[in-house]
């Protein structure tokens, strides 16, 4: 299986599979198909209480799609957001904790979950939960604007604004805490950052979709009325 990033920041995934290789994607990925490939629509691994977390809580959908490649065949793929998509290695023992809603596709053997953070802990923007992802495979996500991975030495820290945060090792340890006080955060447009502790590697995006949704004039919290998920205090979970 060989893979190339195409267009971006209007980013899109191309993958070139052969003979029997299966590639599972978020519902509604797909831009094209070459070839035959077969569609096996399921739903996500685990019971059902861990299908619904994923869903409603990782904001994800609760079906995936399999593509299963009898003979040469190839495949576009792409997210919502507008920007870089990025490939992951998810190793046994090296696992990724990604922001909410940025799951495009993984290769065979990653496993998807959620990570309850708590509102002490840790939170990716205004989501409370994360993905996990664990297992061995590739692991494709996209975010808004560019892509940035950082590596950190053991030791070595990093502070990243929540709302800019892709992913993390879930080897590397990770406070929230408030950059400034009460008028930074009022007047210099800083709140919640991660603070990250290495040995790990740090994803993280060039621009921050909330900004972009203020500058629109689009109310965060009338969407929230409207949409799925759950509304907490003007923050939509999932």
């Amino acid at each position: 299986m060989h893979y190339r990033i195409l267009k971006e920041p209007m980013a899109m995934l191309e993958v070139q599979m052969s003979d029997g290789e299966r590639l599972t994607a978020e519902s509604g990925a797909m831009v094209y198909m070459k070839g035959n490939l077969e569609i096996k629509t399921r739903t996500r691994e685990g019971g059902f209480f861990k299908k619904i977390k994923v869903t409603a809580l990782g904001g994800e959908s609760f079906f995936v799609n399999d593509f299963i490649a009898h003979g040469e065949c190839s495949i576009g793929l792409t997210g919502p957001p507008i920007g870089d998509i990025v490939r992951i290695d998810v190793k046994p023992g090296s696992g990724y904790i990604v922001q909410s809603g940025s799951y495009v596709a993984s290769t065979q053997g990653v496993l998807l979950d959620t990570q309850w953070q708590g509102f002490t802990k840790g939170l990716f923007g205004s989501e409370f939960f994360m993905l996990k992802a664990t297992g061995q495979g590739d692991l494709f996500v996209n975010a808004y604007g560019g892509i940035v991975g950082k590596d950190l030495m053991p030791g070595e820290k990093m502070t990243i604004d929540n709302y800019h945060l892709v992913a993390l090792s879930e080897q590397s340890s990770y406070n929230v805490i408030k950059v400034g006080g009460l008028k930074t955060t009022i007047l210099g447009g800083e709140g919640l950052a991660t603070e990250i502790t290495g040995p790990g590697s740090v994803y993280f995006q060039t621009k921050n979709l909330r900004e972009f949704i203020d500058l629109l004039g689009i109310s965060q919290r009338s969407e929230t009325t409207s949409s799925s998920g759950v509304s907490f205090g003007g923050f939509r979970i999932g």
